[in-house]
Formats: structure tokens, sequence, C-alpha cells
């Protein structure tokens, strides 16, 4: 297993993103990566915190009511 941390694989794709744009100017970028980045972190925390809305709000530093908007927003809630 890689013992990379987060920001450096963060980088290594955001360096990839820029060379497959092959000189194209990029747009969106701050919501497209917050959205590639909160997805997974909602569906993780969310298993690990067995599905408990105030649990993972509490670990995720979040209102109950905007981490509830989040999954709303992602389709996490069923």
């Amino acid at each position: 297993m890689s013992k990379k941390h987060i920001d450096e694989c963060i980088r290594a794709s955001l360096e990839l993103y820029f060379a497959d744009l092959g000189g194209t100017e990029p747009d969106g970028m701050y919501d497209m990566l917050v959205r590639a980045v909160e997805k997974p972190l909602l569906e993780v925390v969310m298993a690990q915190a067995d599905h408990n809305q105030s649990r993972a709000a509490q670990w995720l530093g979040l209102n109950r009511n905007t981490l509830r908007k989040k999954l709303v927003e992602h389709k996490l809630l069923s």
C-alpha cells in the first residue's frame, strides 16, 4: 500500500488533469474538485459511522443539517 499523503495524491492527479487538457484552459475547477472529493469522503465516513448522521456530522465538523443537505446533493440518502 502506498504511504503517500492525500495532498500528494491530489497534487499528482491535478498535474495529470492539466497534462490531459493539452493546453486547453480549465473551467470550474474548484467546484469540480470539491465534488470529486466530497462524495467519496461522505461515503466512507457514513459507512464508518454505521450511517449515523449525527456521529458522521460530528466527525466531519459539520452541522447535522448541513451533512444531510450534502448527502441529498450527492444522492447518498436512500
